[in-house]
């Protein structure tokens, strides 16, 4: 599936996309260990039924319209220079949500995306170290941004933008300018 809009050199350029999966941070660390996969490989997904989210917890991907996806990007740096670079992807996933859609979000720091103290997204960094050389940069990105119904242990403390704001999110458009937003960021670092 290809994004439309994609202004980037690498990072989405190879993109696929599953109707359902287990997780599309699992899916990614399986294709890292491929040489052969392109560097800036997206993988998206509609359900995810094993998504992985903070503390050990499912984030739960089970209903269409919401954004879930990872990617994985070659580094060559020390670990060092990646310090704050969940919360700078959380900064661009809020400028997004400003620009395109004129909402105003929160960072519970460090990965936490956050509406009226309402837990909305999470972003889980990962990366591969050889002697504090970074490796690998894998990152998943998951938004409730469609999901209306929440299990009873969530239902009070996480939400949606449908719920909260009634709007539709166009996830591709979505997955697109934050790639063509984070490319610009991590060049800075590579």
């Amino acid at each position: 599936m290809l994004l439309k809009n994609l202004k980037t050199n690498f990072l989405g350029k190879n993109s696929i996309y599953y109707k359902q999966i287990d997780s599309t941070q699992n899916q990614i660390w399986k294709l890292v260990e491929n040489e052969n996969t392109p560097n800036g490989t997206l993988i998206m997904a509609d359900n995810q039924t094993k998504g992985i989210g903070t503390h050990g917890r499912i984030w739960y991907t089970d209903e269409e319209n919401n954004i879930a996806f990872s990617f994985f990007i070659k580094m060559n740096c020390n670990i060092k220079e990646l310090k704050g670079i969940t919360v700078k992807i959380a900064e661009i996933i809020l400028d997004i949500f400003k620009n395109l859609y004129n909402i105003e979000l929160q960072i519970k720091a460090p990965n936490d995306i956050v509406y009226n103290g309402k837990k909305l997204g999470g972003i889980l960094t990962e990366t591969k170290v050889v002697k504090e050389n970074v490796k690998y940069l894998v990152v998943g990105i998951g938004i409730n941004t469609g999901k209306q119904n929440f299990r009873d242990e969530i239902q009070n403390i996480a939400t949606s933008i449908k719920k909260e704001f009634g709007i539709y999110v166009d996830t591709k458009e979505f997955i697109t300018e934050f790639c063509n937003r984070f490319e610009k960021e991590i060049l800075k670092i590579m």
